[in-house]
């Protein structure tokens, strides 16, 4: 950022970003009488922040590196739209050093710390130099030049293992890597180095010590360009999955007062070691009473919320002040804290396949009142394989610990969502879960108690007896319409056969079970068979609503269809079932383990193997890549690869056949 001798004229303010941190600098721009523009890709002509903005310009097509991450094209949406000033938001170009240059080349106001900041910052390795230098204490490692396989093993196995490999250029738990043994280091290696590649275009590493029970301690810091800089007290990010936060608090649980002073103070030296401007977050690793510098994130960051929570300060205010040539608004000793925030981050992710992205049109968002909601998305939007899955961050302040958890819990039980599955239900295990409310947690915590947080309790019977009535009441209804004179006996009959009840099967998944209803319909009406004879059923539709009779026992449950899949929430619970073909998973079963599938929708970014390889169980088959995820489908047992259906950059849906091994011997 050039610093201005006079405050420079921000009038209008380009948001270079998507989803809930768009919106939300949004509304903050707007509030201090700041016009707002928004960017998007196809994928997001109709999305929340386009319509919050006062003027929006589209980008291209739907894949980041075409839109969102292509800065000739937000150059161009600047000019073409009159904008004073580009605020980058958090991922995409956000630590883009040559991008911010850029836009201050072009004569406008970069909404971030210099590019020379950027740059010192945006190499993990050169950073951990530099805050060598600056007497910041730093984790056990290697961060030099030399990246070949070779070194980098040679010095993994001096560190001694486990260790940690993350990308040098970037953050957010992309090109991140625990390797717990020396045998296991080629190969997840090379993996974060792909990662890394498609996540910031730069695959460099540095290895690191990997501490077993560490937790997760950032500092906010801030500065201005008059000399002054400050930092806004700690949060704790420790409850991480795929090393990725889901939960933070703050301030961090068991700081004192002296240990505050000293890792605040060592925050704020990184940011002076590198003459940084704006708003910046630097990444302690702690244990016991030992903290280590990890890095600095150059941005505003996901969790800034519960730091403005607690000092009563909105940070993207700072940031337009700062940016436009002013000092910061407080000094050290005038910024206070007051209370305890925590932020729960509602993903469409599932959980139970080890938090796999999902996409899908949400049919239902009810959001709760009480608490601060950051949202990028409404009923009705999509969530796109294209970019994050986040939905929305649910944020609870109160006067202490615990009233902040109990507030949170709640905000999270009153939330309700139909549509691509979530972590909704997890997250409420998780905030009640009393290692978190003891304060015993650690970066390892979601991992170690996996068996308690992850499995959904299995649905209400009555849930998947709705589910397959909505799913008749819907294939009725769809036949009415498909009729050209609705008046026809054909369009009106249902289903009816001449001398007996018609009898019809749905077959349902959930969670890795399948349940077969078969129901009866005559003039009587619709009956359920079971072990305990004929039950009396029926499901009346109105929009996406459904009045649910099952014997003595009525509901209604609002339900989301999208493709097979089927979501229901009612009384009785929530629940997602997906339709199956009872011909082809009969078809399919013989060779089912043989068929190896894509877990998520994505694309193809490694074939590893061709037909006719030979192959031991665990080697690596296909690499899928979606929302900057890899996720590698491995063979299930000892055997030959009969077939490869897919190439590399092909995208596939969830469940795709992706390679067929012949049957073990």
């Amino acid at each position: 950022m050039t610093i201005p001798t006079s405050p420079r004229p921000l009038r209008r303010l380009l948001v270079a970003n998507r989803g809930e941190i768009a919106v939300r600098i949004m509304r903050t721009a707007k509030a201090m009488g700041i016009e707002t523009i928004a960017v998007f890709s196809d994928a997001d002509a109709n999305a929340l922040h386009v319509r919050t903005a006062d003027l929006a310009h589209r980008l291209g097509p739907a894949p980041a590196r075409e839109s969102y991450l292509d800065p000739e094209k937000i150059l161009a949406a600047a000019r073409a739209t009159g904008a004073d000033a580009i605020h980058p938001g958090y991922g995409f170009l956000s630590e883009n050093a040559d991008f911010a240059e850029a836009v201050e080349t072009a004569g406008l106001i970069f909404v971030g710390p210099p590019a020379s900041a950027i740059r010192a910052m945006g190499s993990k390795a050169a950073a951990k130099a530099l805050m060598e230098k600056a007497g910041v204490p730093l984790v056990p490692g290697y961060h030099g030049e030399d990246q070949s396989d070779a070194t980098l093993a040679r010095e993994a196995a001096r560190v001694g293992f486990p260790v940690l490999i993350k990308a040098s250029a970037g953050g957010g738990g992309k090109g991140m890597k625990v390797v717990e043994r020396e045998a296991d280091f080629a190969e997840a290696l090379a993996s974060a180095r792909r990662e890394a590649k498609a996540a910031f275009g730069d695959d460099r590493v540095l290895i690191e010590r990997y501490l077993t029970r560490p937790r997760h301690v950032e500092v906010q810091v801030f500065a201005d360009g008059h000399g002054h800089t400050v930092h806004l007290f700690e949060r704790d990010c420790s409850l991480q999955r795929r090393h990725q936060k889901v939960v933070e608090e703050a301030p961090a649980p068991g700081m004192t007062a002296e240990r505050r002073a000293r890792i605040g103070e060592a925050a704020v030296r990184a940011a002076e070691a590198v003459g940084y401007v704006g708003a910046g977050t630097v990444e302690f690793i702690a244990e016991g009473d030992g903290f280590w510098f990890m890095e600095m994130n150059t941005r505003l960051q996901v969790e800034h919320p519960v730091t403005e929570c607690i000092t009563g300060l909105d940070l993207v205010e700072w940031q337009l002040r700062v940016a436009r040539g002013e000092a910061l608004p407080l000094a050290q000793d005038e910024i206070r804290l007051s209370g305890h925030a925590i932020e729960a981050r509602l993903y469409a992710e599932d959980p139970a396949r080890d938090f796999l992205p999902q996409i899908g049109r949400i049919g239902r968002l009810r959001l709760p009142d009480g608490v601060r909601v950051d949202a990028g998305v409404e009923t009705g939007d999509e969530i796109s394989r294209h970019y994050d899955p986040m939905i929305a961050k649910l944020i609870a302040h109160a006067p202490t610990r615990d009233e902040a958890i109990a507030k949170l819990a709640a905000a999270i039980a009153a939330t309700a969502i139909d549509g691509p599955v979530t972590n909704l239900d997890f997250l409420g295990r998780l905030v009640a879960h009393l290692g978190f409310a003891s304060d015993t947690h650690d970066t390892g915590f979601i991992a170690r108690h996996a068996a308690e947080l992850l499995p959904n309790p299995p649905a209400d019977p009555r849930l998947t007896i709705a589910a397959g009535l909505i799913r008749l009441a819907l294939d009725d209804r769809d036949a009415v319409r498909a009729q050209a004179d609705p008046f026809s006996p054909f369009a009106t009959a249902g289903a009816w056969t001449m001398n007996a009840a018609a009898r019809r099967v749905v077959t349902l998944g959930h969670d890795g079970s399948e349940t077969e209803l078969v129901f009866l319909t005559d003039r009587a009406g619709t009956r359920l068979l079971d072990d305990a004879g004929a039950i009396p059923v029926a499901a009346r539709l109105d929009g996406e609503t459904a009045v649910v009779t099952i014997g003595d026992t009525r509901f209604a449950a609002s339900f989301t269809l999208d493709g097979a899949a089927l979501t229901l929430a009612a009384p009785l619970g929530r629940a997602r079932f997906v339709e199956r073909d009872p011909y082809e998973a009969a078809a399919a079963h013989h060779h089912h383990a043989d068929r190896l599938v894509a877990p998520m929708p994505g694309s193809v970014v490694q074939v590893l193997v061709e037909a006719g390889t030979a192959v031991t169980a665990g080697t690596p088959l296909v690499v899928v890549e979606a929302m900057k995820m890899e996720h590698v489908v491995r063979a299930p047992h000892d055997g030959v690869v009969e077939t490869i259906r897919v190439a590399v950059g092909d995208v596939v849906a969830d469940g795709f056949e992706l390679a067929v091994m012949a049957a073990e011997a």
